[in-house]
């Protein structure tokens, strides 16, 4: 597997199609439709394109900001066969530099991907959430 990496925040070429295989192991992945939906509703995204093998999206990272105070980094996803070359690390590293203007940049994940996380230069903190997974299991429910 050759790998040229391109990163970007163009959509263009971008299609549901394009966009298969992420999410692996989520009990209810969402459908290639809907990741292209949050790419297209976020307020920042960064795209990793591997060049050489038709510009294949490979991963993303995708924040929210209001510009002033808050960023928010919602989800960050590598294909499984392109984890370990670093393409994860630059898609945070590109996105913190797009947030580099705002106060405070949250993200909240699980504990198993803290030091990843960590390595990229965040610090451990509390969070509070909630988790609507029968909304996405029926979002993702076909027809």
């Amino acid at each position: 597997m050759k790998l040229e990496i391109e990163y970007t925040s163009d959509l263009s070429d971008v299609t549901a199609l394009s966009l298969q295989g992420f999410f692996v192991g989520w009990p209810f992945p969402p459908t290639p439709e809907n990741l292209l939906l949050l790419l297209r509703g976020s307020t920042h995204r960064v795209l990793a394109v591997n060049v050489a093998d038709e510009r294949r999206c490979v991963g993303y990272i995708t924040g929210l900001s209001d510009g002033v105070l808050f960023g928010y980094i919602s989800s960050l996803e590598v294909l499984p066969e392109f984890q370990g070359h670093g393409i994860g690390k630059e898609l945070v590293c590109r996105m913190l530099s797009e947030l580099a203007d705002v106060y405070a940049v949250d993200l909240v994940c699980d504990a198993d991907v803290q030091p990843f996380y960590e390595k990229c230069g965040l610090s451990r903190y509390s969070a509070m959430v909630i988790r609507r997974r029968d909304l996405l299991q029926s979002r993702n429910a076909p027809g």
